[in-house]
């Protein structure tokens, strides 16, 4: 039998079978594999599916899963994270999320501010239009609003190490070292895996000190 002859049987058995079958695990089925300890495949696929089925209330079980004995795991549910962080449970206001993102990749960034405005506008609650809006002010120098942006994003997820990187970069800006200290170790306790902040921290404290012997 030649391989497209046997490709179309495969294909024509698979849409027989039940879209169930098909379908990948549950959220249930992905949290209890998350939970799994005696199989790091499970947690491995557990915290893949949660990226694609999983809510803002799954976020301290994949928060916990950032701290996994597998590398896998860890870097897998971090990006799961960021999946559920970017999905708000609303069509309408999830293509203008991404028409959003590509304003920004395009560097329209005034057009991006308008887009993630109308967002916060139309679903406040939505923590990432927050996030998105406040790296867009940030991008665009400003620093104050970006600032109020990641305090919103905060009060709804705080879990969100991403903002809480942004506010030690805007304090960078700002040249006040010590207060982007603080934050950037905030980040690092929610998410012990960002090794670029691990490494600006340690910039940080050697700055801090080389001030401090400056003021003597």
């Amino acid at each position: 039998m030649s391989l497209r002859g046997l490709g179309a049987i495969v294909v024509g058995t698979l849409a027989l079978w039940p879209a169930v079958l098909l379908a990948g695990p549950t959220r249930e089925e992905a949290l209890k594999a998350l939970a799994d300890t005696g199989s790091v495949d499970s947690r491995r696929q557990g915290a893949r599916a949660l990226g694609e089925t999983g809510l803002m209330a799954d976020l301290p079980k994949l928060a916990a899963a950032l701290r996994d004995a597998d590398p896998l795991v860890r870097e897998v549910a971090e990006s799961a994270m960021w999946q559920v962080w970017s999905r708000s449970g609303d069509a309408t206001i999830d293509r203008l999320f991404a028409t959003g993102l590509e304003q920004m990749q395009a560097r329209r960034g005034d057009e991006a501010v308008d887009t993630f405005s109308e967002i916060i506008r139309r679903r406040p609650e939505f923590a990432e239009g927050w996030n998105k809006r406040a790296t867009v002010y940030y991008l665009l120098g400003e620093y104050k609003k970006s600032l109020a942006d990641c305090d919103e994003v905060m009060k709804r997820n705080p879990y969100h190490f991403g903002a809480l990187s942004g506010y030690g970069m805007i304090y960078m800006q700002l040249d006040q070292p010590a207060t982007a200290l603080e934050y950037f170790e905030q980040a690092l306790r929610v998410n012990p895996n960002l090794e670029s902040t691990r490494q600006t921290i340690e910039i940080l404290k050697t700055l801090l000190i080389q001030r401090r012997k400056d003021t003597i």
